[in-house]
């Protein structure tokens, strides 16, 4: 059957309260597919961000992030490049928190996934880019880098996510549209999301911040403090982000 109508999630990381938030508002705009785009587990609740997604069976599909890569090479006990240590430790951390079955679950998601969207026809979910978990395009990236990446993609529209910044663009006849971060935002606090059916449309749903943030702080993850004050009360703008990225 062709879903008519796909709640993309992207870039949750770990922020239980986020996600909720996204549910309750794909719940109220009567998708009846969920995208899990990847990078779930990678902060403070993981386990919990991941069984909240599981429990709804088979409406809900998942590809694999980047940090969801990482997180099981620690679970492993072997990383594939050298970290800096502050990563490294909250990587480790939330490795801890998932049992063997979460982590082979982790391990066995695809890297990309192609569905059928009604009013869209074949639109490729992708991490990052069609060809890599982890690199990075921005709204400034050049035509020629956009064509690069997405040489060889027959679909026409493809959603990706991993800088957790919303963006389209349209490069010859191919549309690729980023969904945002659902826990890591950077520009406006919320939970950023993908609704797509008939179009791609960016949504934004609120949530209790400061409720969310006493969460995090409660919890015993090893940048709690850091993660409420950046990644739920006030995150990075943008144009920040996107001087730090060189883009």
């Amino acid at each position: 059957m062709t879903p008519h109508r796909i709640a993309a999630l992207y870039d949750i990381h770990g922020n239980l309260p986020a996600l909720d938030a996204a549910l309750a508002a794909a719940e109220n705009a009567g998708v009846d597919t969920i995208l899990v785009g990847g990078d779930v587990v990678l902060g403070p609740m993981p386990a919990d961000c991941l069984d909240r997604l599981r429990a709804s069976g088979s409406r809900t599909l998942f590809i694999r992030g980047n940090c969801d890569r990482l997180v099981v090479e620690a679970f492993d006990g072997a990383p594939s490049r050298r970290l800096p240590a502050p990563v490294a430790e909250t990587i480790a951390w939330t490795a801890a928190q998932l049992d063997r079955e979460q982590r082979d679950f982790l391990a066995a998601l695809p890297e990309t996934l192609t569905l059928d969207v009604d009013g869209l026809g074949p639109v490729l979910f992708c991490h990052a880019t069609p060809r890599s978990d982890e690199e990075i395009v921005t709204a400034r990236s050049s035509d020629d880098r956009m064509r690069t990446v997405l040489h060889g993609v027959d679909e026409r529209i493809v959603v990706c996510g991993h800088t957790h910044m919303q963006y389209e663009r349209d490069v010859d006849d191919v549309r690729l549209v980023n969904a945002g971060s659902v826990g890591m935002p950077y520009g406006a606090p919320g939970a950023h999301w993908l609704l797509l059916g008939p179009d791609p449309r960016f949504q934004r749903t609120a949530y209790d911040l400061d409720a969310a943030a006493r969460a995090v702080r409660a919890t015993p993850y090893p940048r709690a403090e850091e993660f409420a004050r950046q990644s739920v009360l006030h995150p990075p703008s943008e144009e920040e982000m996107l001087a730090l990225l060189g883009e």
